[in-house]
């Protein structure tokens, strides 16, 4: 009854994803730069969560 690494990497992973699409929808961004940023964390979630880190709305 070990606990699987890759198991909680996959949630840590799923949990930034979510804090990402949740900042992004809060932030003063126009709506088509909130729904590029969504779609990019969806498709390559985690290039998308370290591009969203560098370059993603701010505030």
């Amino acid at each position: 009854m070990g606990i699987e690494v890759a198991g909680i990497l996959g949630l840590i992973g799923l949990i930034l994803i979510v804090y990402a699409v949740v900042k992004t929808v809060q932030s003063g961004a126009s709506t088509g730069v909130k729904v590029v940023w969504v779609v990019v964390l969806l498709v390559f979630p985690f290039v998308g969560f370290i591009a969203w880190l560098l370059f993603g709305p701010k505030g």
